[in-house]
């Protein structure tokens, strides 16, 4: 019997793959389901310890050799707005480095590093500095690591850098006009850098509510399952978003190779209610 060429399932293997912000949330799904798809996929952070956590838990649910040798972690502080290149070159070399001492290039970059530690103030109380300091990971980050990426990906159409908006540039929720700014900032950022990093392909997801371990801090146990029903009620499908759905839109624009400059929304229909 003759072996079936597969042409869809197969595009990831073998592809090296990095996650910044990808040892939480949506960032360490896009990790667990890239490996599935057979790539070599390297989380990143800014604490050791959540690294050395999302590599111990990415080898527990994948419990062989064959994924083991496909999992690896970084630590990176995008916070740091004096290091923040530094870092990032230190990232992108570990990322890129083999076994053996040589290089091995990139094929994906997927951005969804956020910082926990910056609390949210409503706009009255907002001040020079902390505007400033909110887009230091979420907005320059990015373009400092779209700056200095080029000798460690594939300069080829079938690379990508995948960027993280939101749905609440479209529709934001009072208090949320800094949010939404930066966010915004991002998706048109996306565009000028599918041109300007062509031919590399540059899109931007844009997920709405998606229940990840930052509610669970963020919110609290004794209110969670109120806010969840309280966004579940404002989405057409009538639940909260899990990481593992938002996931396949960034192993979409992976595996798309006529997509570039793109902003996909997987936001449970709550634009249209």
């Amino acid at each position: 019997m003759t072996t079936p060429h597969l042409k869809s399932i197969t595009k990831l293997a073998g592809k090296r793959i990095l996650v910044l912000g990808g040892t939480s949330g949506i960032g360490f799904a896009v990790a667990a389901a890239a490996l599935e798809h057979g790539a070599l996929v390297v989380v990143s952070s800014s604490q050791l310890t959540n690294v050395e956590n999302a590599v111990s838990r990415l080898k527990t649910a994948y419990p062989t050799d064959d994924f083991h040798s496909r999992i690896s972690g970084f630590t990176c502080d995008l916070g740091n707005p004096e290091k923040l290149e530094e870092n990032i070159l230190v990232l992108l070399k570990q990322s890129t480095t083999t076994a053996d001492g040589g290089q091995a290039l990139l094929d994906h970059i997927v951005f969804t590093a956020g910082d926990s530690q910056m609390k949210f103030k409503p706009l009255k109380e907002a001040t020079v500095d902390y505007i400033r300091d909110w887009g230091t990971v979420r907005f320059v980050a990015p373009l400092i690591l779209a700056k200095l990426v080029g000798p460690f990906i594939r300069p080829s159409h079938t690379s990508t850098i995948t960027l993280t908006s939101g749905s609440g540039t479209k529709k934001p929720p009072p208090g949320w006009s800094l949010v939404a700014g930066y966010a915004g900032g991002i998706e048109t950022m996306t565009r000028g850098l599918a041109v300007d990093l062509a031919p590399i392909r540059v899109n931007c997801i844009l997920p709405g509510a998606v229940h990840t371990e930052f509610w669970d801090s963020a919110v609290g146990k004794e209110a969670l399952d109120g806010a969840l029903k309280q966004y579940a009620e404002q989405t057409l499908v009538g639940h909260v978003g899990k990481p593992e759905d938002i996931a396949e839109a960034y192993i979409y624009v992976m595996k798309d190779n006529f997509c570039t400059g793109s902003s996909i929304s997987n936001n449970g229909g709550s634009l249209l209610k």
